[in-house]
C-alpha cells in the first residue's frame, strides 16, 4: 500500500529517528544475544501463489508434531532472553505491581443481587487471590451461605476459572462450570446447596453455561468439539445419568455459527441460539417441558439477525432485517415468523439499537449515539426516558438485573476519571442511588485529571473519535509520552472506561488515549462493516491516522508514541509497524493474531471456520489475496521496525502460541534496527493471562516497565 507522509510530519519523524538513538541510551539493556530460530521451510501454494514458511514447524506443539520439543525449547529461550533483557527493570516491575496491588481494595464485597428469594453476591478476602460465591436468604441481615469457596477450590492449581453459575429453580442446586488449563474448556459440576456434596455429575468439554429446566433435574448445556473447541451441539443432562450418554437436543452444521442455550428472564422458556456475523437463528420451548422438541421462531435467513425478549403477552424482536442499525419489532407468541413481526421502534440512522431489557412494567433499551451508549426508560404504559450521565465520553452499560418483577434498573457507570460505579434506577420515578462505586486504595483526586473526546480525520475524510486522559499538568508540546489503545473488529465497541492501573503511567506523564477505530461498532453497525472483510483495512490506517493526529496536536512525538493491543488488537499492532514503523517508538502486541492467512486455511485450528464472515475465506481467492496484503507476518519486510514487546500463552485457545512465535522469530530474521524485540509465552495460561485477582498484574507491570524504561524513567 502507498504511504504518502506529509512534509512536516516527515521532518519530525526524521528528527524522531535521531532522538530514539539518544532516549535508548537512558536506560542500559544487557547485551544478551537473542535466540535465532532454526529454519525449517515449508511451501505453501494456494490460488497459483507460493509462499515459503520457514517457522511453520512451531504449529507442532499445537498439533502433537515431530517438531514439539524444538518448539517449546525456542518458546523458553524466548523466554528467557526476555528474562535477561528486562533483569535491570526487576525492581521497577516490583514498584510497579506493588503500586497497583496497593490500589485494589483486597477485602471487598459486590453489590447484591436479589433472585427469588435469596441476595447473592461475591466476596474477597485480604491477601486472597479469588473469591466467593455467597447468598442470604430474604435479608442481607440474614445468615450468609458460602456456596463456592473458589480460594479454596484453586489451591495448588496454576489456573483456576469457575463460570456460568447457575442455581436450580427451587433454590437447592448449584451448576457451574470449571477451567483449570486455560482453553475455555469448562466441566459442568452440580453441587447439593443442603448438603454442600457435589452430586456424581461432571459434565466435560463444555463453554460452563449450564441452564436450569424448571424440574430441578434437567440440564442443557453447550457441548464443544475437543481439537476445534466449536461450540456445536447443545445437550440435555439429567442428574444422577451418565454425561456421556446425555441426548443431543440441537447440532449445528454450520462451522461458521456460534451457538448457545440460556433460559429467560421470566423463567418461562429455553432458548437455543445460532448465530454468525451475518445471520442468526433461535429455537425454543417452554422450560417447564423439557422432553419437548425445540421449535424454530425464525428459520434463518441471509444478513438477518435477531434476538428475542419474551413479555407476558407477546414477544420482542431486535433485528437488522431491513434495518442496518437494528429496529425492536413484535410478534404474537403463536406467530413467531418474521411475516407477523410489526415494528415496535423504527430504524434509525444515527442511532444503533443493541439490545433491550425486559422487565414485568418496563423495557431497558440500550442504544448508541455518536459512539456514546445511552440507556432508554421505556415503562410498557406508554412513557419513557434517557438517564443523563453528564460527561462527554464515558461508558454505561445494563449491571445484572436477573429479577423480572423488579421496578429497579441496576446499572454500570465509568469514564476515564469516575471509578466503575453500580448505580440502582427507580424507572417510576427516575431517582438514583449509587450503591457502589470502585475504592481506589490509596486515594485518587478526579480533579487532578483531565478526560477529552477527540476526533482524527481518517485519509477518506471520516472522522474518528479519541477518548484520552492525563494530569492535568500536561504540556501539549509534543514531550509528553502517549500510549494509543485499540481494538477494532467484531463490533466490539471499546468504550473509555476507568482503569486504576493506568494510574501508574498518568502519574509518570502518560497521556493514555483510546482509538474509536472502524471494525468496532461504536458509530453503528457502518461502522463495523467498513472495518471487516475487504475493507478491513481502514481499521489499522485509522488507528495510524489517529497517532499522526495526536502528534500534530502535540500531545506526543514520534520518539515518544506508543501503541498497545491485543488478540485482534494485536493483529493490528502488526500491520501498523508494518504500514508505519517510524510513528512508533514502542508498541505491545498482546495475544496477536498475526498470522492471518495461515490461520485461516487451517480449519483444525479452534475459532478458524466461526470467523469467516470476519475476515473472509483464504479458499476464496479474492479474500485470499487481499488477507494476504495486510496479514502482519505474510508482510514483514528487511527494514527498521519499533520497539516490540510480545505476550502470548501456550493454552490459548483463542490465538494460539505459533502465530506470536512465528512472527517474532521472522522479525528477528528480517528488521535491520538495534530495537527491542521480546517475546514472553506464559506456559501455564491462556488468552486471558493469569486466572488471580492479582497475579495478572505482573504482566501489566512488565508491560509498564517496558514503556517506562524506553522513556528513561526508572521509577
Amino acid at each position: 500500500m502507498k504511504r504518502i507522509i506529509p512534509v512536516v510530519l516527515l521532518l519530525s519523524l526524521t528528527v524522531a529517528c535521531k532522538n530514539k538513538d539518544t532516549q535508548m541510551k537512558k536506560y542500559k539493556w544487557p547485551d544478551v544475544k537473542a535466540p535465532v530460530a532454526d529454519v525449517i521451510p515449508k511451501q505453501r501454494i494456494i490460488h497459483g501463489d507460493t509462499v515459503t514458511d520457514n517457522y511453520y514447524w512451531m504449529i507442532d506443539y499445537f498439533s502433537k508434531g515431530p517438531e514439539s520439543t524444538r518448539t517449546i525449547g525456542y518458546l523458553k529461550a524466548e523466554n528467557t532472553y526476555l528474562d535477561q533483557m528486562m533483569s535491570g527493570t526487576n525492581t521497577l516491575q516490583s514498584a510497579l505491581f506493588k503500586e497497583m496491588k496497593s490500589r485494589v481494595k483486597e477485602k471487598d464485597e459486590s453489590v447484591p443481587v436479589f433472585k427469588n428469594g435469596y441476595f447473592y453476591y461475591s466476596r474477597t478476602e485480604e491477601g486472597k487471590e479469588y473469591s466467593k460465591y455467597c447468598r442470604k436468604k430474604g435479608s442481607l441481615e440474614a445468615k450468609e451461605e458460602v456456596l463456592l469457596d473458589i480460594d479454596e477450590l484453586a489451591k495448588g492449581q496454576a489456573y483456576y476459572s469457575a463460570r456460568g453459575y447457575s442455581i436450580s429453580p427451587d433454590n437447592k442446586l448449584l451448576a457451574y462450570g470449571v477451567d483449570n488449563v486455560s482453553r475455555r474448556q469448562y466441566t459442568i459440576f452440580v453441587k447439593n446447596l443442603e448438603t454442600g456434596e457435589l452430586t456424581a455429575d461432571a459434565i466435560p468439554n463444555t463453554e460452563g453455561d449450564p441452564v436450569w429446566a424448571a424440574d430441578n433435574r434437567t440440564l442443557f448445556y453447550t457441548a464443544k468439539n475437543p481439537v476445534t473447541l466449536l461450540s456445536e451441539k447443545i445437550r440435555k443432562h439429567r442428574l444422577g445419568n451418565d454425561a456421556s450418554e446425555d441426548p443431543v437436543v440441537y447440532e449445528e452444521k454450520d462451522k461458521s455459527n456460534y451457538i448457545g442455550v440460556e433460559r429467560s428472564k421470566s423463567g418461562k422458556y429455553i432458548f437455543i441460539y445460532s448465530s454468525a456475523t451475518l445471520s442468526s437463528e433461535a429455537r425454543m420451548i417452554h422450560a417447564d417441558q423439557p422432553d419437548a422438541e425445540f421449535k424454530i421462531f425464525q428459520p434463518r435467513t441471509k444478513e438477518v439477525l435477531y434476538t428475542i425478549v419474551p413479555l407476558a403477552d407477546k414477544f420482542l424482536i431486535v433485528t437488522n432485517w431491513k434495518a442496518k442499525n437494528f429496529r425492536l419489532m413484535e410478534c404474537p407468541p403463536d406467530q413467531t415468523e418474521k411475516e407477523h413481526w410489526k415494528e415496535v421502534i423504527a430504524h434509525r440512522k444515527d442511532v444503533l439499537l443493541e439490545e433491550v431489557e425486559e422487565f414485568k412494567d418496563f423495557l431497558v433499551i440500550s442504544e448508541r449515539k455518536n459512539g456514546l451508549a445511552q440507556l432508554r426508560i421505556h415503562n410498557l404504559s406508554g412513557t419513557e426516558h434517557y438517564i443523563d450521565f453528564g460527561e462527554p465520553a464515558y461508558t454505561a452499560a445494563a449491571g445484572s438485573n436477573p429479577e423480572y418483577n423488579s421496578k429497579t434498573f441496576r446499572y454500570i457507570y465509568t469514564s476515564m476519571t469516575t471509578p466503575v460505579s453500580v448505580y440502582d434506577y427507580d424507572m417510576e420515578s427516575g431517582s438514583k442511588t449509587l450503591m457502589k462505586q470502585q475504592d481506589v486504595v490509596g486515594g485518587y483526586n478526579r480533579e487532578e485529571y483531565t478526560t477529552e473526546r477527540l476526533y482524527a480525520t481518517a485519509k477518506d475524510g471520516t472522522r474518528i473519535p479519541i477518548s484520552l486522559v492525563y494530569k492535568n499538568e500536561l504540556k501539549k508540546d509534543g514531550s509528553a509520552p502517549l500510549l494509543l489503545y485499540a481494538y477494532g473488529s467484531y463490533g466490539h465497541s471499546m468504550d473509555a472506561s476507568f482503569s486504576g492501573n493506568n494510574l501508574s503511567l498518568l502519574n509518570r506523564g502518560f497521556v493514555f488515549a483510546i482509538a474509536h477505530i472502524r471494525g468496532g461498532q461504536e458509530m453503528g453497525r457502518q461502522w463495523y462493516e467498513d472495518g471487516k472483510l475487504m475493507k478491513k483495512m481502514n481499521t489499522f490506517t485509522d488507528f495510524i491516522d489517529c497517532g499522526k493526529f495526536l502528534i500534530s496536536e502535540k500531545y506526543t512525538s514520534a520518539e515518544h508514541l506508543y501503541a498497545q493491543g491485543g488478540s485482534a488488537g494485536g493483529m493490528l499492532m502488526g500491520a501498523i509497524i508494518n504500514l508505519q514503523p517510524d510513528l512508533w517508538h514502542g508498541v505491545i502486541a498482546q495475544v496477536p493474531f498475526v498470522d492471518v492467512v495461515n490461520t485461516m486455511l487451517d480449519e483444525s485450528i479452534p475459532l478458524t471456520t466461526n470467523e469467516f464472515d470476519e475476515w473472509g475465506n483464504p479458499k476464496n481467492a479474492d479474500a485470499y489475496h487481499y488477507m494476504k496484503s495486510y496479514s502482519p507476518y505474510e508482510n514483514i519486510e528487511k527494514k527498521a521496525y519499533p520497539n516490540l514487546l510480545v505476550t502470548t500463552g501456550l493454552h490459548d485457545s483463542q490465538v494460539q502460541y505459533f502465530e506470536p512465535a512465528k512472527w517474532v522469530a521472522k522479525l528477528r530474521a528480517s528488521k535491520t534496527d538495534q530495537n527491542l524485540l521480546l517475546l514472553k509465552t506464559d506456559m501455564d495460561f491462556g488468552h486471558g493471562g493469569a486466572s488471580g485477582r492479582f497475579d495478572y498484574l505482573k504482566d501489566i507491570a512488565l508491560n509498564y516497565a517496558f514503556l517506562l524504561s524506553l522513556e528513561g524513567i526508572s521509577k
